[in-house]
């Protein structure tokens, strides 16, 4: 009996040096490749190509000359899945920019397809209006033409079954790829910074990762250094960032470090791990830093608090973020470590992770239908007092392109 053949659609690709989608490729292919016949899409322009591989750790490798993000990724996406085609049992989609092209393998093919919408990508402010258009129309698509859909966090659960009437299935992401690291003096060389007390953040630099708040918190504690590491020059919001607070000692501006051990290094041997995210679900760098023992000031959004299962610290502005490292001591930061550490060990690890995805493929292989939820128990779980409530009214709103965090 031939294995099961799965295809993952909207990756930049493998070996895996981009960002959460391609990591988490990776441990399916780790954990999954030897149970199924697994190929993994791969954008050829991150890939020189005397470098590509036609197999890696079991998984077949196919480039596209198309980038994986961006306006090209609506191409990138829909070539892949047309491609898939004509081999694939289960089409594994991460993301929705090819998501028009999922009716058409529902009706006409006997495919299955499992679809993770990646947070709610239509809410960033660094879309034009037309792009979260598009991006809300191909997640409505996505996940009503889907055999079963995924949310990586409890609160985008919450968001399919109010605005799709569907329940769809978390799975998060694994965290145990991290190392604790101990420094060198190489590394000590290298950033000075290092042995001393410092709060650490790496993270795309957008304005829903609150790279604005967390500087000028900074900015008003000179005796307390913050590491900020991220892509400066992609944009002119990181351009500014870094012109207006680059000019302050205590704040270090890095570019982005793509070595895994010279990130772990820094981020472990920190003394607190600042997440300003707002948007979109579990945030990779939020779980890896849990599973490396750090304590977590967070950005104050449902999303961080079910990550962290409201066990971290949090703040809304620039001056809570103040009061929090003012007022926190290094025993409390202790405490909120190891719980921050208990969670990522009990829910964060590739193993748990790979296991709930197969059982998902081994499902829709089996169901005939989706498993969707009935108007009135939508309403009678998440009424308006239930979500007030639980801060999650902007779940909510109808009010789509101008929803408020």
């Amino acid at each position: 009996m031939r294995k099961k053949r799965i295809a993952i659609i909207g990756t930049v690709g493998l070996p895996a040096s981009y960002g959460g989608f391609e990591t988490l490729a990776e441990h399916l292919v780790d954990e999954l490749a030897g149970e199924f016949d697994m190929t993994v899409y791969c954008t050829a322009k991150k890939y020189p190509k005397q470098s590509r591989q036609s197999y890696y750790k079991g998984a077949r490798l196919k480039y596209l000359p198309f980038d994986a993000n961006g306006l090209q990724s609506i191409i990138y996406d829909s070539l892949s899945i047309l491609h898939a085609l004509f081999y694939a049992d289960v089409l594994l989609v991460l993301g929705v920019s090819g998501g028009f092209m999922l009716p058409f393998v529902k009706l006409f093919t006997s495919k299955k397809i499992i679809v993770s919408i990646d947070g709610i990508e239509w809410k960033r402010n660094k879309w034009s209006k037309l792009a979260r258009w598009y991006l809300w129309a191909a997640e409505w698509v996505a996940v009503r033409y889907s055999h079963a859909d995924i949310s990586d966090n409890e609160s985008i659960q919450d968001y399919t079954a109010i605005r799709y009437k569907t329940l769809s299935h978390i799975i998060e992401y694994g965290a145990d790829h991290t190392l604790q690291v101990k420094p060198t003096q190489e590394d000590r060389s290298k950033y000075d910074f290092v042995g001393q007390p410092y709060a650490f953040k790496v993270c795309r630099i957008e304005p829903e990762n609150n790279i604005h708040v967390v500087l000028e918190a900074f900015s008003k504690l000179p005796k307390h250094k913050l590491v900020l590491v991220g892509n400066w020059k992609n944009s002119e919001y990181g351009k500014t960032m870094r012109e207006t607070y680059g000019r302050f000692s205590n704040i270090h501006l890095l570019d982005p470090i793509y070595n895994q051990r010279e990130l772990d290094m820094l981020r472990g041997n920190c003394l607190v791990y600042i997440h300003g995210h707002s948007a979109g679900g579990t945030n990779p760098s939020l779980v890896e830093a849990m599973y490396l023992g750090l304590p977590v000031i967070a950005y104050d959004v449902t999303y961080n608090r079910t990550t962290t299962e409201k066990k971290a610290l949090y703040f809304r502005s620039a001056d809570d973020l103040v009061h929090v490292i003012e007022h926190t001591t290094v025993a409390c930061l202790k405490r909120h470590a190891l719980s921050m550490k208990t969670i990522a060990d009990r829910r964060y690890t590739w193993k748990q992770i790979a296991n709930r995805y197969r059982y998902l493929v081994l499902k829709v292989l089996q169901a005939s239908g989706k498993e969707r939820i009935e108007p009135t128990k939508v309403i009678s779980i998440f009424s308006s007092d239930y979500l007030h409530q639980n801060g999650m009214a902007h779940l909510q709103s109808p009010s789509y392109f101008f929803e408020k965090r």
